[in-house]
């Protein structure tokens, strides 16, 4: 018979392979992986910048004239537009990634890709075009 194993105060080092900082900006696959997840930072900003709005205005004219003198500054309007430009990109992409997360069946057959991706995107333009009609006062 064999002694048992002694304890060993340490553990052997298993081998990592290094991985630089900057590895995602090798593939464009990699770096629209990226900027989804940091789009998501942005959809969180205009939560926050809406709901300012509404707490403002619900504090009546004098608090709604103080947030939009502050919205109106060059560097929250910078925010904004890099903003819209991230939850843009956030809704492509969601968007896009629809067909794979669900699966349609039409009288028995699969409903192509493109249709359920192209719905998404009619449906964001019906919205965005009613929005628009009622903010210009159609």
């Amino acid at each position: 018979m064999s002694a048992p194993p002694a304890y060993t105060q340490y553990h052997p080092r298993w081998y990592r392979t290094p991985v630089r900082t900057l590895w995602w900006l090798r593939r464009r696959s990699y770096l629209l992986f990226i900027l989804r997840e940091l789009s998501s930072v942005f959809v969180a900003w205009f939560v926050v910048f809406l709901l300012l709005l509404v707490h403002a205005v619900s504090r009546g004219n004098n608090e709604y004239q103080r947030f939009l003198h502050w919205a109106s500054n060059p560097w929250v309007l910078l925010v904004n537009v890099v903003a819209l430009a991230f939850v843009a990109l956030h809704a492509v992409t969601w968007f896009d990634l629809t067909p794979k997360a669900i699966v349609v069946r039409l009288r028995g057959k699969r409903v192509p890709s493109a249709w359920i991706a192209g719905s998404s995107y009619l449906a964001w333009a019906a919205v965005s075009a009613l929005v628009t009609w009622l903010v210009l006062g159609g």
